[in-house]
């Protein structure tokens, strides 16, 4: 089937298929197919409008037993250079974000075995109830080891620190969901398998969240057309994605291969990801990693969402906006409105929290 064809097909609302999607990704009409994605954008949601939300990053320990080969945040369990924040310092951290006009926490670190179930429900409940802010909380990975470390399921686990306070859970650690890359990524890691999983799990008992990519390595196009597949066939299951965020990797360690991602491949992908997902509402364009110039662009390659103000960063360099004014300020200049948002795609103004 010709590009043109399969553009047409996904503007009459079928269903691309797989190969369809990896004729997409290896076309170099990357114009053409960014063109449809804009206007399918605009046929699931206002053209008018693009939607943000403001989070802080709440890194809560860089302990980690992983050993994620792209990764330079983590320090060894054993090691006595790494920290644990204690419920003062989240805090002090929930203050401090309050005091900005921010009412939600994205609560992520390590895999830090030595951590009880005790802590988080703590945490969140201090979070939540204290300061009345939303919670978007863990990995699969976290959620996985730590249930398996106290010897509940994972339902179970995900039920008690939802009634701690926990809103969300965030597609975070999927990187590229195929054996052949977790291998080169994190053998630790789980397998696209469980995280599909752990993800359903989540959704089954209202803890919806985000999914996404992470590319710019030695993945080919069928490894991200098979990673696009999984999440697809998750949604078709428990419908609990809101977002899909395409991300690239930033060079960390030497151990990891990066290449450079070229701005309209960027673009290319972000567009293929809004055809693909028919079952997915948003997508979100990434300018805490790409920047201004190329996220401003993907707002009319397909994104109807700007990758969220982010207070705190620890793990990657930011190249995002910091205040509520800067992303107002950088949508409209884009050509859009302004809207702020939950995590959970609702309104939000300062005088509705």
């Amino acid at each position: 089937m010709t590009i043109e064809n399969i553009l047409k097909k996904s503007l009459l609302g079928e269903r691309l298929n797989n190969q369809e999607a990896l004729t997409l990704l290896n076309s170099p009409d990357w114009y053409s197919i960014a063109q449809a994605a804009h206007e399918k954008r605009n046929q699931l949601h206002s053209p008018e409008k693009v939607t943000y939300a403001a989070f802080r990053v709440l890194n809560y320990t860089n302990f980690c037993n992983i050993d994620c080969t792209f990764c330079s945040f983590k320090d060894d369990v054993e090691s006595d250079r790494g920290y644990t924040l204690t419920l003062e310092q989240i805090a002090e951290k929930a203050e401090h974000t309050l005091s900005k006009g921010v009412y939600e926490i994205f609560f992520q670190g390590g895999v830090n075995p030595s951590l009880p179930l005790k802590y988080y429900t703590d945490a969140f409940e201090i979070l939540s109830q204290k300061y009345r802010m939303n919670i978007r909380g863990l990995s699969p990975v976290e959620v996985m080891r730590l249930a398996e470390k106290e010897g509940l399921s994972v339902t179970q686990l995900l039920s008690i620190l939802k009634k701690s306070g926990l809103n969300s859970v965030p597609g975070a650690g999927a990187e590229i969901l195929t054996e052949s890359m977790r291998q080169i990524l994190s053998p630790k890691k789980l397998s696209a398998e469980d995280w599909c999983s752990v993800m359903g799990d989540a959704h089954k008992i209202g803890l919806k969240g985000s999914s996404n990519i992470v590319f710019g390595s030695v993945e080919t196009p069928k490894d991200v057309v098979e990673h696009f597949n999984f999440i697809r066939e998750q949604q078709d299951k428990t419908g609990g994605f809101l977002s899909f965020i395409p991300w690239v990797f930033q060079p960390q360690t030497k151990r990891f291969k990066v290449r450079y991602v070229k701005k309209w491949e960027y673009l290319r992908l972000l567009a293929v990801s809004r055809l693909y997902f028919d079952n997915i509402p948003h997508i979100e364009a990434s300018i805490l990693v790409m920047g201004k110039d190329i996220a401003e662009m993907a707002l009319h390659c397909g994104a109807n969402d700007m990758s969220s103000i982010v207070l705190e960063e620890n793990v990657l360099k930011s190249y995002g906006i910091r205040t509520l004014e800067g992303a107002e300020k950088f949508i409209s200049n884009a050509g859009f409105t302004p809207q702020r948002r939950t995590m959970d795609y609702e309104p939000l103004t300062v005088a509705s929290k």
